[in-house]
């Protein structure tokens, strides 16, 4: 059972970058290496074969964001990061942090790292890991949600380091966006607030919203699963259906993009793709139709996506601008903003439409997760069963 990444490297935080001939991207899935770290006089050692438990759990978990990725250690309860953590002479290194040891869980970002405990939440500015916490929050022994989730409400990566929730919200899940964030309750409801700019909350408009608002447009309809990437959300129904809204810009909702027609017709766009803010009345125009075809630019409800096969989902993940999901069956796929090889093809291309990753097929690897940095994506998977059938 091991981890994988592919997509942005620019700090080594997927493959470091001290290694011969390694770039800002990769376009292929590479398997991730074992922390192997010292800091002072502890040393965190980890091998592929310590990192099992029962069943279809590896004792290790991925969080990512733009510069670093965060490896937290379930079964010594500490976290290690790779890519930029303090300075550029850093980014090829693994570092472990002590004052993470003990910890149950953590939330990375790109100013503060966050863990919890079994007794209190601590959250540290990332260019002073030995220092203070700059935020901490006593638990009691019944506080058993995941980050960002916190007791009456959620840790958040910027000040205010915590803000409340209506009591009445029974919070089981919380995915934040970038300027948004997509909760899902114990009874399955999906409620979103903040900006709304780009349809990313799923009411029919794009106006913003200061407290969670149920979705309306899924009301009646039990979720197991809620992501949120850069101005897009997605969830997947308790029966396994995916639903999509919020920007398409770089069809990251698998929706017809123009943008990326217009990059086949023309030739790329570069890096930054179109990756162009619409204002207020440009958004309001979300579909654009040419002939026969219909593009949409901003998805301001919830819909429903087609996927290949009618494969039922298990499992999803959200970049800025990009989308990766995992089938039952254990297959991947991915699509949207793809400059980077985020999407895992081989290629530095987008796409609006969910493709198969067919390098884990192709080794005989089943995909059990998948985490989405902002312009990465890091993929669990283990050798896939043998049938006899």
């Amino acid at each position: 059972m091991s981890w994988f990444g592919f997509g942005f490297n620019g700090f080594g935080q997927i493959i470091p970058r001290a290694r011969a001939n390694v770039g800002v991207k990769v376009l292929f899935p590479e398997r991730l290496e074992s922390c192997n770290c010292d800091v002072g006089q502890t040393r965190v050692t980890r091998t592929e074969k310590d990192e099992r438990l029962p069943g279809e759990h590896c004792c290790t978990e991925i969080r990512a964001t733009w510069s670093r990725r965060a490896v937290v250690h379930r079964q010594t309860g500490d976290v290690c990061i790779s890519g930029f953590v303090t300075s550029p002479s850093n980014q090829n290194a693994c570092t472990h942090v002590p004052a993470t040891k003990g910890c149950q869980d953590a939330l990375i970002g790109e100013r503060y790292l966050t863990a919890s405990f079994t007794d209190k939440i601590e959250c540290w500015d990332i260019g002073g890991l030995g220092s203070q916490p700059v935020w901490r929050m006593e638990l009691t022994k019944t506080d058993t949600a995941a980050l960002p989730l916190a007791p009456g409400g959620y840790a958040f990566p910027k000040t205010p380091f915590y803000r409340a929730l209506a009591p009445q919200i029974c919070a089981r899940k919380l995915a934040l966006g970038t300027e948004h964030a997509v909760l899902l309750s114990a009874d399955g409801t999906v409620y979103t607030w903040g900006s709304g700019s780009h349809g990313q909350l799923g009411h029919g408009s794009v106006e913003s919203q200061l407290e969670p608002l149920a979705v309306e447009g899924l009301r009646g309809l039990p979720m197991g699963d809620v992501a949120a990437g850069g101005w897009h959300s997605v969830c997947i129904s308790a029966g396994g259906d995916l639903y999509v809204w919020g920007w398409n810009e770089a069809g990251q909702l698998g929706l017809p993009s123009r943008c990326l027609r217009a990059q086949a017709e023309h030739g790329s766009a570069g890096e930054a793709g179109c990756a162009v803010v619409p204002t207020r009345q440009e958004a309001a125009v979300t579909q654009e139709g040419e002939g026969s075809e219909v593009f949409i630019s901003i998805q301001a409800f919830p819909a429903l996506l087609d996927l290949p096969e009618e494969s039922e989902m298990k499992k999803m993940s959200c970049g800025t601008r990009h989308t990766a999901a995992v089938t039952c069956a254990g297959d991947l796929y991915t699509w949207g903003w793809g400059d980077y090889g985020q999407l895992g093809h081989g290629t530095p291309r987008s796409s609006d439409q969910p493709l198969h990753v067919e390098y884990f097929t192709k080794e005989g690897l089943c995909v059990l997760d998948v985490v989405c940095g902002s312009w990465n994506t890091f993929v669990l998977a283990s050798e896939r069963a043998v049938s006899f059938e």
